[in-house]
């Protein structure tokens, strides 16, 4: 298997980032973004994935999480595009339920090259700590538009941490499911021959 990692960085007046991904990681992560409870969501990722994540973000959280939360999810959606590459011989599509207590959310993935973002359900409260629960489906959103991937989530539950986490970690699981090598396929799973 090739190495399948990507390391992107970016600077704008808001945020400035540097992110590494490996896809078949160990699960490994080190994250600093100034938002403490996105930095557990992006460890929690990293560790459910098994991909192999640094990620340090320098972005105006004085004013509030968006800015950074957004341009996370924009470089990370690059990574795995650039680490996916022409994504020969991969799995495809993926779907996982994941349960945390109470909530349950819910992801299927085409790794499609077609940026395509449906999402259903509410977070039961506005924020946890510093981050502003809504910013978990547009995390997912700009994850999908620029990993170019169709992605439909759902959630559902009584308590804000357990909905956002228990969608990140199905982020998580169905990336990880979607982007594994399937051994008996050498080209890209594609009648078009390209993705």
């Amino acid at each position: 298997m090739s190495d399948r990692s990507a390391a992107v960085s970016r600077e704008t007046a808001e945020t400035e980032i540097d992110l590494t991904l490996v896809v078949d990681g160990d699960g490994d992560s080190e994250v600093d973004t100034g938002v403490g409870f996105f930095d557990h969501m992006l460890a929690s990722f990293a560790k459910h994935g098994l991909f192999d994540l640094t990620v340090h973000c320098d972005g105006d959280t004085e004013i509030d999480d968006h800015h950074t939360v957004e341009d996370v999810a924009i470089v990370l959606g690059e990574a795995f595009a650039e680490a996916l590459g022409d994504k020969r011989g991969i799995v495809r599509y993926a779907d996982r339920k994941v349960p945390l207590d109470e909530a349950v959310a819910g992801v299927v993935v085409d790794v499609s090259g077609r940026p395509y973002f449906a999402f259903d359900g509410e977070f039961s409260q506005e924020r946890v700590g510093e981050f502003t629960s809504h910013m978990a489906e547009h995390f997912a959103m700009s994850l999908a538009m620029n990993a170019d991937l169709t992605l439909h989530c759902e959630v559902d539950g009584d308590n804000a941490h357990h909905e956002v986490e228990a969608l990140f970690k199905a982020l998580a699981r169905s990336l990880d499911d979607a982007t594994r090598v399937d051994e008996r396929r050498s080209d890209t799973p594609s009648t078009k021959g390209e993705l």
